[in-house]
């Protein structure tokens, strides 16, 4: 037998119209024809029954449509439903072929939120179109007891249903024809369903409410799995967004960053690593450490790596000293530790790398200009020490030039180690002075001492700081005299001068002197050969500047090497205080 399908349906529909017009015709003739025909009224009579089996037929052959109706728009819902977890335009559809089934002229959906109460999802019309907020006219008493209950109803005139009649939604909106079923999902209402036809009624039957009680159980499976959906969305984006800010933190940290697995594969290499080793990440993730930081495999690094994997031995702020291909000897502080999950299980090493070249090298620079400065500019100098390269700049300075008188009438008299020993206290006299008053030691010179003030840090005070430097080398000879013999008590000739000069690091990368070059330099020195032993002569320049700060002695004008004109000179007797 060939199955019945929408076609054979239409067709045996469209016969049985044929033959029922058919038989009408007839039995209007048979009734005209009564008295001339024989047995007119039985063949009339079976006419009749013929056409009543007929029509009994043809509402059997409607019901059978309505019902493959039914079933093709649940397979549609169901489909519908199915095809997408965007719930929104998945219930739009759906709802629009609910009531196409149905025949009704409006449908709506509410849900219920997290206190129970139902809100509108969807609201559509026979035309396809949603229906607006002011249109939202429902019996929301029905609406509600079905939410209660979680019991369909069905009502073919709300207006005589004994249940609703005297409710005033039915009343005054006249609502006819009426289907509401709830919406159950692990054994909660979560919503109702509701069409409607406001026209006719009798427009729903038994077999409407079961559609639509099977398209409300498709659509809570729907509306659960969509929240699922939703709440899985929008952890991943929770996820994601904290993966991103740890991204971007692990990215940002300053210290360099390598974990590894167990089979010592990277698995993570953050920019300032690449900085460091100069190594993309790219190159380096998922291969072996050893490969991506091969220079280092010399150090003790592979030592510590095993040590912490297989030990759980940690390593903190330990130093090693390399050489990297593209940037040569580098001075590295590593922090490495094992890698272990939530339960405490290892799952690799973590490489923690501090680049600390440029600190050794400023640590060097510090510790050689502790040897020529006081210790309280030292702590001042710029951090950075490319600042501190090759090159001068032209500045106002005091010049302070210091030699012991008589010395090398000393050495004639004395043993070599004897007299390294003296020269040494005579030094330190000075070196103490001048360091006291935070001035540079620039050089010594056999047994002369120079130094300048103003720099490599200002100082505005920097002619009275020569001054005071200059008579407290004094005092401090004087007493180094009360320990020492006849023979060894030797003074300083002293001469000061402030003015214009180059000061800067002179020499090469290798070999770098901290110095002041120029005239007035010059100066100050040709005033201390002239300065008799314990005496102190300054420059007019200097002496404008410390006037007001100590007692001066006005010298006749000195002629000295290398200039036309005398210079005019004072001697320092002592502080004003």
């Amino acid at each position: 037998m060939p199955p019945i399908t929408l076609s054979t349906i239409e067709r045996a529909r469209a016969d049985i119209a044929d033959l029922r017009r058919g038989l009408g015709d007839l039995a209007r003739w048979l009734d005209s024809q009564r008295a001339a025909i024989p047995r007119a009224d039985q063949i009339y009579s079976r006419v009749a029954q013929l056409g009543e089996f007929l029509e009994r037929l043809n509402a059997g052959l409607e019901q059978q449509e309505k019902e493959r109706a039914q079933l093709a728009g649940l397979f549609q819902v169901s489909r519908a439903v199915n095809s997408s977890l965007e719930l929104d335009e998945v219930l739009n559809r759906a709802m629009d072929i609910i009531i196409q089934v149905t025949r009704a002229e409006r449908g709506f959906l509410m849900l219920a939120d997290e206190d129970g109460l139902l809100t509108f999802q969807v609201a559509r019309n026979m035309e396809r179109s949603t229906i607006t907020s002011p249109a939202f006219q429902v019996s929301r008493s029905i609406i509600e007891r079905v939410a209660q209950t979680a019991e369909p109803i069905l009502s073919t005139d709300a207006t005589l249903d004994p249940r609703f009649s005297a409710q005033d939604s039915v009343v005054s909106l006249s609502l006819r024809s009426i289907l509401c079923t709830p919406m159950i999902a692990r054994d909660r209402v979560i919503g109702v369903i509701y069409v409607d036809n406001r026209l006719h009624a009798g427009m729903f039957q038994p077999a409407d409410l079961d559609a639509l009680r099977a398209f409300a159980d498709q659509a809570a499976i729907a509306i659960e799995n969509a929240r699922l959906f939703e709440n899985v969305r929008q952890k991943m984006n929770e996820i994601a967004e904290l993966k991103t800010f740890q991204d971007n933190i692990f990215a940002s940290i300053a210290s360099g960053v390598v974990a590894t697995d167990l089979e010592d594969r990277i698995t993570a290499f953050n920019r300032a690593a690449e900085i460091i080793f100069e190594t993309p990440a790219e190159r380096s993730l998922g291969q072996p450490y050893r490969d991506a930081l091969a220079p280092l495999a010399r150090t003790p690094l592979p030592r510590w790596v095993e040590e912490a994997k297989r030990e759980d031995k940690r390593r903190v702020a330990a130093e090693i000293d390399s050489e990297l291909p593209a940037r040569g000897a580098v001075n590295l502080s590593v922090n490495i530790s094992s890698l272990k999950d939530t339960d405490g299980h290892p799952q690799g090493v973590t490489i923690v790398v501090d680049d600390v070249t440029e600190k050794r090298r400023l640590e060097a620079t510090r510790e050689m200009f502790r040897r020529y400065v006081s210790p309280v500019v030292v702590d001042r100098l710029p951090r950075d020490p490319d600042l501190l390269k090759l090159g001068g700049q032209r500045q106002e300075i005091t010049i302070l030039f210091a030699d012991v008188r008589g010395f090398t009438n000393l050495a004639e008299r004395l043993p070599p180690e004897k007299l390294v020993d003296v020269l040494n206290e005579y030094f330190s006299v000075a070196t103490d002075a001048i360091l006291a008053e935070e001035g540079t030691l620039d050089k010594f010179m056999g047994d002369a001492v120079m130094a300048i003030f103003n720099a490599p840090l200002p100082q505005p005070d920097h002619a009275l700081r020569a001054a005071r430097a200059a008579l407290a080398m004094c005092a401090a000879v004087a007493r180094l005299h009360d320990t020492l013999p006849d023979e060894l008590r030797l003074h300083y000739g002293i001469g000061i001068h402030t003015g214009e000069a180059v000061v800067g690091n002179v020499g090469t990368r290798l070999q770098m002197n901290f110095t002041a070059i120029g005239d007035a330099v010059n100066l100050a020195r040709r005033l201390q050969e002239n300065a008799a032993g314990g005496q102190v002569i300054v420059s007019a320049q200097t002496y404008a500047q410390i006037r007001n700060h100590v007692v001066a002695k006005r010298l006749p004008a000195l002629k000295v090497k290398g200039r036309e004109a005398a210079a005019h000179v004072w001697e320092l007797v002592s502080l004003d205080v």
